[in-house]
């Protein structure tokens, strides 16, 4: 199945360099790009794409405010913020308005290849580079909150999926198989009535529940 993807950047040159690395994959599909905010609420109301990428700044409203107003529309369509800034508290209201995730313009094509379906798969909803910023802003902000319904694996698997491991390597690293880690999350999931790993990583952001190594 094609993912449909809506381009959203005021730079022409930005625009034109996003597409050619999404014709590399042939799983991507480019169904509409815009220039401002008045054309990204336009092409998703008549588009209705499966994946937004969307450029933080431009001349009208800001891309996270887009977002924000998309997301109240259509809850269901994922979003990643495409930057040339590293800026924390662009990271914030990125997860605050309903992003899934934060792509840096200066990345190799294969990264955001790679990055964009673990988006699509509601694997990885944050690179660990910026997991790790977001944790690190996180824990001077807020106390680390041991009164949480989760068993102590629950907490460690937790701890994992938020700097933004798969089930995978979060087997790898507890040396358990990858159906059981699964399952902890589903477990995770219900005792938090959280849909996603998407939500529950911005739920363990939200809360400090997590802290850097």
């Amino acid at each position: 199945m094609q993912v449909r993807v809506l381009i959203v950047d005021d730079h022409h040159h930005a625009r034109e360099a996003i597409c050619e690395i999404l014709s590399y994959q042939p799983s991507f599909k480019v169904v509409g790009v815009g220039k401002n905010s008045a054309e990204a609420l336009r092409l998703t109301d008549e588009f209705m794409p499966d994946l937004i990428l969307m450029d933080i700044n431009m001349p009208d409203m800001n891309g996270l405010e887009t977002t924000r107003l998309i997301k109240l529309k259509y809850p269901v369509i994922k979003i990643v913020m495409i930057t040339v800034s590293d800026d924390i508290t662009h990271l914030f209201e990125a997860i605050k308005n309903g992003a899934q995730g934060y792509l840096f313009k200066n990345l190799s094509p294969s990264t955001w290849l790679e990055y964009l379906e673990t988006i699509i798969s509601d694997e990885v909803p944050f690179s660990r580079d910026i997991a790790g910023q977001i944790l690190s802003e996180f824990s001077l902000l807020q106390p680390y909150d041991n009164d949480q319904p989760l068993t102590p694996r629950e907490r460690e698997i937790l701890g994992w999926v938020a700097k933004g491991l798969t089930n995978r390597e979060i087997a790898f690293e507890l040396d358990i198989s990858e159906q059981t880690v699964k399952n902890h999350l589903k477990n995770i999931l219900q005792k938090l009535h959280l849909a996603n790993r998407v939500q529950l990583t911005r739920y363990a952001f939200e809360n400090g529940w997590v802290r850097p190594e």
